[in-house]
């Protein structure tokens, strides 16, 4: 009869390797309490620092350019209507 493999979900991934990587708890004592092979937690690590600058992906020159954009966008918005407010405001000639 063959072991099921077990399933384990990226969050559950990234905060093991997190406690490996920080030294919050010994390698050994990671393996024991969640019956890990020393394999899996090494490749859990080593996708952790692999795929690690993609958390910051989104910063990129296009993305500030867009961001920049829509605040000139936004600020043009707030202009127009603050003229609109100010000539509703007065008082009909």
């Amino acid at each position: 009869m063959s072991r099921k493999r077990r399933a384990f979900t990226p969050q559950f991934k990234f905060q093991v390797a997190m406690e490996c990587l920080s030294g919050q708890k010994r390698r050994v004592d990671l393996l024991r309490e969640h019956q890990l092979n020393d394999s899996t937690l090494e490749r859990w690590v080593r996708q952790w620092g692999e795929r690690g600058p993609q958390v910051f992906a989104g910063d990129d020159q296009s993305t500030l350019a867009g961001r920049d954009r829509k605040i000139a966008e936004l600020e043009r918005m707030i202009g127009r209507l603050t003229v609109e407010l100010e000539a509703s405001k007065s008082p009909a000639g």
